[in-house]
Order: structure tokens, then C-alpha cells, then sequence
């Protein structure tokens, strides 16, 4: 057993809390199914944290198209990104049972994307919930949002299961040396797969206080930068996946400001032409304006993480901007957007603008008008 953590409390006394084990491994696996946060999803992708979604404890999996056995995982959820989740939750550090326990999951993991209809996998999720008493739609909607596609969300569970693109997570109230270097190891090996351990320790106080402190282990970085790149490369966005995505990650109101961005862009073609770019974290579009059959200038680009992006230097380098006179009327009409170009054109500057600030339509009607204004200029020019 482990030291312990202090808490203050609001008359500013400390109060020790030191480690104690599970009653029971049944204790650890129910405060996962309450509380799935418990796995530590801003750790596993922080730049933007795992959300769950439990679809059931004790989750069936058959293991053979027409078998009547079956195997039984200690808990399944999927995330956001339709990416089925495979929990084991073990606290016998007896070598033999570890490795079985490894064994299992590998058997899983091999096994799924044949003999793992989606249609188990739904009524598994709607059993379950009925079972706590939930409505699934409701479930779900509170998951996602009232905007997202159910349909759509479980056919992309069952692409993802067909890839091989699954987590496998390793839960215990101790990470032993030796479960870590299986699973840096099998990090390395697997992709686009994810294998993960979670240590969730617990810590009592004397007046029953209780704090459990998840730690992810097990990540190499060597691994997190091989997984990054690759998930960077296949990740190339459109207009149905970048505005699906947008509206999970940032929500309704984001989602449909970028639409809109994105209808005035498409209202200017041929003059100006929109290009997706790939990648999970900056990913978006770009609109750049056509002329004599070029691309000659970059206007701005909006991201998955909800922002409209503009490079200073990409203004700088092009007629009518290059001449001093432009320049501080581009600044400030820029600025009366909240956008502040630097007073000199040589020094280079991103700026951004979030679309949380453009609630207000008359805003977001101010931007656009100030990116025509910028088009007849250029035109001109």
C-alpha cells in the first residue's frame, strides 16, 4: 500500500487520506459502470478527451459465427468517434491470471470485426439501458446531441470494428511493470488500434472522505507520436464529416455558424475555391480566391476546433495589401472585426477569431461583408 493525498478543506484544516484497497474487484468494476469518467479520457487524447458511452457491463461477444458459447468482457463502451472501447478490470496481481487476462483481450480483439454483428451491439445498449431505467434515444441524445445521426453513428461503430479500430483498456487498482511493458509493447504493434491501462487508485480519510485518482500508464511517446502522424495522414475531412464532427466537438450553434461561413464561400465560386485539409486536431477547410485559373490568395481557413484563422503574411505579400495606404485599411476593417494585424506588414502574425463570439448575426454579417470588401479590393487590384 501506497502513502497518501492531502485534502483542504474550507476551515483550512488537512485532512489525510491514505490508500486502501477495494473491497472487492465486483466494487471497482461498479463504480466504472457509474462513473465512466473514471477511465481517464482526457489523458487517453487530450486534445480532445474520450467521452463514453456504456453500451453494456458483462457486454456478450460471440466467438464463433454459429456458436452457442460465448465470451464476456467486464465492460464495453464506445466514444465519440464511434471507437469501440473493450474494458478488463482486474485487481489479482497473480502473474499467471495476468497473463490470461492479456490473453483474453488479444482473443477479443482478434475475434471481433468477424463474429460482432452491430445489431448485438444496439440491442446490448438498449437492453441495457431499459435495464436502468433509461430510454436509449434519450441516452443517447444526451451523449452526442439532439442534432446527431444515430444511424449514421452505428454504422461508423461498425466500420471502425471492421478496420481493427478499437481500444483495449486494462483497469486495475495497480499497474504492475510488467502489464506496462505488454502494453507499451503491443502500442507499438498495433494500428489503428489502441491498447491502454488505467490504474484507479482509492484514498480513505479517517472521516470516510473517499477520492479515487485515475492514472493512465503505458503510453510510450515514441507510440503517441506514431499513432498522431498516422491518425493525421488518414484523416482527410469533407463537408459531411468536418460539420458532423464540428457539431460533437463544439457544439450546435459553432456547427452552424461554420455552415454558414462555409454557404457564403460556396455562394462565391468560381472566385473562390474551398479546400479540406486533413488532420484531427487543426483539420478544416480553406477558401482561396481563383483568379486566371490560381489559387492567388488565401482568405482564411476555419477549423475543427471552432475558429476562423487568417495569416497576415498571406495579406502582406499580394496586391493591393503589399502597398502601406491597403494595409491600414485592410487593419482596420480587420480590427473591426475583432482581428488585429500588426501595425508593420513584415511581421507575421496568425490571428484568430472563435465562433462562440459570433453569436450575435449582426457579427457574423460584419465578417462576411468584411471578406467582400476584401474580394473587390483584391479584384480591383
Amino acid at each position: 500500500m501506497g502513502g497518501g493525498i492531502y485534502l483542504i478543506q474550507d476551515d483550512d484544516q488537512l485532512v489525510e487520506m491514505m490508500e486502501q484497497d477495494y473491497d472487492s474487484e465486483d466494487q471497482l468494476q461498479d463504480l466504472l459502470e457509474s462513473y465512466p469518467n473514471l477511465l481517464a479520457g482526457d489523458e487517453i487524447d487530450r486534445a480532445t478527451p474520450r467521452r463514453w458511452l456504456l453500451i453494456s457491463r458483462d457486454a456478450m461477444v460471440p466467438p464463433e459465427e454459429e456458436s452457442g458459447g460465448r465470451w464476456s468482457l467486464d465492460h464495453l463502451f464506445i466514444d465519440q468517434d464511434a471507437i469501440p472501447t473493450l474494458v478488463d478490470i482486474r485487481r489479482i496481481r497473480n502473474t499467471e491470471m495476468r497473463q490470461k487476462a492479456i490473453g483474453l483481450m488479444l482473443d477479443y480483439a482478434a475475434h471481433v470485426s468477424f463474429y460482432w454483428p452491430i445489431e448485438s451491439t444496439i440491442a446490448q445498449f438498449e437492453a441495457n439501458c431499459r435495464e436502468q431505467g433509461r430510454d436509449p434515444e434519450q441516452v443517447f441524445e444526451e451523449f452526442l446531441g439532439p442534432d446527431a445521426k444515430e444511424e449514421r453513428f452505428w454504422q461508423k461503430v461498425k466500420t471502425n470494428v471492421q478496420a481493427g479500430k478499437i481500444r483495449l483498456v486494462f483497469v486495475a487498482d495497480e499497474i504492475s511493470p510488467s502489464l506496462r511493458r505488454v502494453v507499451e509493447f503491443l502500442n507499438k504493434q498495433t494500428d489503428p488500434g489502441e491498447v491502454w491501462a488505467v490504474e484507479i487508485k482509492q484514498y480513505v480519510s479517517q472521516e470516510g472522505l473517499r477520492t479515487l485518482v485515475p492514472r493512465v500508464i503505458g503510453q510510450t511517446a515514441e507510440a503517441q507520436q506514431k499513432k498522431s502522424s498516422a491518425t493525421g495522414e488518414r484523416r482527410r475531412w469533407d463537408e459531411m464529416s468536418f460539420f458532423e464532427e464540428l457539431n460533437i466537438r463544439r457544439g450546435t450553434d459553432e456547427a452552424q455558424l461554420a455552415q454558414k461561413i462555409h454557404a457564403w464561400a460556396k455562394q462565391q465560386q468560381p472566385k473562390i475555391d474551398i479546400q479540406w485539409g486533413t488532420g484531427d486536431i487543426y483539420g478544416g477547410f480553406t477558401a482561396w480566391l481563383h483568379q486566371k485559373g490560381k489559387k492567388t490568395h488565401k482568405l482564411f481557413s476555419v477549423d475543427i476546433s471552432g475558429r476562423l484563422e487568417i495569416s497576415s503574411n498571406k495579406y502582406a505579400s499580394q496586391p493591393p495589401f503589399d502597398c502601406q495606404d491597403k494595409w491600414l485599411e485592410l487593419r482596420n476593417k480587420f480590427s473591426s472585426i475583432g482581428l488585429s494585424l500588426p501595425v508593420e506588414p513584415s511581421e507575421y502574425r496568425s490571428l484568430t477569431l472563435r465562433l462562440s463570439t459570433l453569436q450575435d448575426e449582426t457579427a457574423l454579417q460584419q465578417v462576411m461583408e468584411t471578406f467582400d470588401w476584401v474580394i473587390k479590393e483584391i479584384k480591383k487590384a
